[in-house]
């Protein structure tokens, strides 16, 4: 069925209520805490946000008596817009229910616009980025290039991650094996593993271990699979794909944070069709290839758009194998697509 058009009036009109439904949920999250901060509050100390449910957060302790105890904190007014991974000043108070009183500083965060081109945290503090994709639903070079893109602009390391590796088989090996073959060639990590199976598991805890790791893909790549493997206690929703779209169905609603036994955390995020990168700059997307790095600065004229213009050194790359058509197909795409052509 078609989606119906609104008009300007009815959009208008839509977007008045939601206002009025938010001031007024702010307002009883704003009473909330008064409530709160006028009764009996502990000592304030520090906590990990572990989840994020629209106003409020799950804070688990870090130090003190309370330590791996978790507590549903609602947010002074003050505060930036939190997300899973951030380290905070809490104050715990009665059944369960805390006020967070300040962010920490974040070392890194990964971040995407929204759908109306709001810069929006994904997550914070982590040290690695794991790009899962899958035979099917069939991957998208240009989404991994984005995630690739935001997370050497968010000084963050990336991994290539292929799940459900077990279904591969005549039809699709050879697309999948020259994707790879692009990725390896440029020195990325990339590991193949079967959540369902167990196969590449032990390498990809290797790799995990000691580390705070944000999971990152389309819906259906087998993401919530993965952290039932990893952590068997877990239980994560599963979903199957759509027998209409063959794209994935969303299980996961909101990021949370998984410990390791032996050390780091994981990041589980919902599953995503897109990737913006309306924050980043042209030089931020040219940074993002990698590929792009002793090239740049080196073309005939000094605006050059790498289109068609003479003289162009990532043209030359391309036309000498240096640089992968599929690679230069993600660059022109991202770029188009930013804000004014990125120029």
């Amino acid at each position: 069925m078609a989606k119906r058009q609104l008009n300007r009036r009815q959009n208008w009109r839509i977007e008045k209520i939601q206002g009025e439904r938010a001031a007024r949920a702010a307002k009883r999250e704003s009473s909330a805490v008064e409530a709160l901060e006028g009764g009996d509050l502990g000592p304030e100390q520090h906590g990990l946000v572990i989840a994020h449910f629209g106003v409020q957060v799950e804070v688990e302790a870090v130090d003190g008596e309370l330590a791996g105890q978790v507590f549903r904190c609602h947010l002074r007014a003050n505060l930036p817009a939190l997300v899973t991974g951030d380290r905070v000043v809490w104050r715990a108070g009665n059944q369960g229910i805390g006020v967070i009183v300040a962010q920490l500083p974040r070392t890194t965060e990964l971040c995407r616009p929204d759908s109306r081109g709001q810069l929006k945290p994904v997550a914070a503090n982590v040290d690695m980025i794991v790009i899962v994709f899958a035979p099917l639903p069939e991957p998208h070079a240009n989404l991994i290039d984005r995630y690739l893109v935001a997370a050497e602009h968010a000084g963050i390391r990336p991994l290539l991650l292929l799940n459900k590796f077990d279904l591969i088989d005549e039809q699709n090996a050879p697309a999948l094996n020259a994707l790879l073959a692009v990725y390896r060639t440029l020195g990325y990590p990339v590991l193949e593993v079967s959540a369902h199976h167990g196969n590449g598991m032990e390498q990809l805890q290797k790799q995990l271990d000691g580390r705070i790791s944000v999971f990152v893909g389309q819906s259906g790549v087998g993401k919530s699979s993965l952290v039932n493997s990893l952590l068997p206690d877990v239980e994560t929703r599963v979903g199957p794909l759509s027998e209409l779209s063959g794209q994935g169905t969303h299980t996961t609603t909101t990021a949370r944070l998984f410990h390791f036994p032996g050390g780091g955390e994981l990041i589980d995020s919902p599953g995503i069709r897109e990737f913006g990168l309306g924050h980043v700059s042209r030089a931020d997307v040219e940074a993002g290839f990698i590929e792009f790095n002793d090239l740049l600065g080196t073309c005939r004229f000094r605006d050059c758009k790498h289109d068609r213009e003479p003289g162009c050194a990532l043209l030359k790359a391309l036309e000498d194998g240096r640089v992968q058509q599929q690679r230069m197909n993600s660059y022109r795409s991202i770029i188009a697509s930013l804000p004014e052509n990125g120029y």
